[in-house]
């Protein structure tokens, strides 16, 4: 079935309006990740739900997600279009309020080389560091850590270790595949045991290949409550030659975690 042209755009209008090159809609094309309407002459003709459909790709892809897991995620029918725009809206105030302060940085140091002041070097290396986080073609890091259980795991975090909970993503039958938790000014991901992909939750293959450390408030106090809850404890608060005090902790499939405080 051909689509209208007045209600359709090109793939090279598309490719121009999104930054996105010819050849990659072509290729999400050929893996039917965005299959567009043909013209009679076989053109490929982009609807408005193709469109949105690219926004959830897009999205997704600078979320860090591989084809195939974005291609799994736009099959889910729990994905809310108006819930991933407030996320990007959340991220686009990130990075404004970066900018702002960058801006206010800069325009204070210019007052003060006026003023005939000396600029701090605390006020150039803070500088620095806001051009370098508005410059990194890295944005952000998303731990993503492997489970049996996901909705096991992501009740024991919230509740033992004081994680926010976020989104929990379940299959046909009910079981959580996918859960995200903000960890102070990061986002973890619970991911499902995966063998196709060799993800293995440490209780299934009997080792840790990898930590995570959490910055908290008061690490004390902290232990005191993941003891209290059952928490297996690997070694108690301890001020450690790094700056930190810092406690071990394993959660509900074995995995070491440590929580830290620094030391003032």
């Amino acid at each position: 079935m051909a689509t209208s042209s007045a209600e359709s755009t090109k793939v090279g209008d598309l490719a121009r309006l999104t930054g996105l090159t010819v050849r990659t809609l072509h290729y999400y094309d050929e893996i039917g990740l965005l299959s567009p309407e043909r013209s009679s002459s076989g053109h490929r003709l982009y609807s408005a739900d193709d469109v949105k459909r690219l926004y959830r790709i897009t999205l997704l892809r600078r979320l860090g997600l591989r084809l195939d897991e974005v291609a799994a995620a736009l099959d889910d029918p729990a994905w809310d279009l108006q819930v991933a725009m407030n996320r990007h809206i959340e991220q686009l105030d990130r990075q404004l309020s970066v900018e702002h302060r960058l801006r206010d940085r800069l325009a204070a140091m210019v007052s003060a080389i006026g003023d005939r002041r000396d600029v701090q070097t605390r006020e150039l290396l803070d500088t620095l560091e806001d051009m370098v986080m508005l410059n990194a073609k890295v944005r952000s890091r998303i731990p993503g850590l492997v489970y049996a259980d996901v909705a096991a795991a992501c009740d024991f975090l919230t509740h033992v270790f004081g994680l926010e909970a976020g989104r929990v993503d379940r299959d046909a039958a009910g079981v959580a595949q996918h859960a995200e938790l903000t960890a102070g000014d990061g986002v973890i991901w619970l991911h499902r045991v995966a063998p196709e992909y060799g993800l293995q939750s440490p209780q299934t293959a009997g080792c840790d290949t990898a930590g995570l450390s959490v910055m908290v408030d008061d690490v004390d106090a902290h232990y005191r409550h993941a003891k209290d809850a059952g928490a297996v404890i690997v070694y108690e608060p301890a001020d450690m030659p790094y700056g930190v005090r810092e406690y071990g902790v394993r959660d509900s499939e074995n995995r070491l975690w440590s929580f830290m405080t620094p030391i003032e």
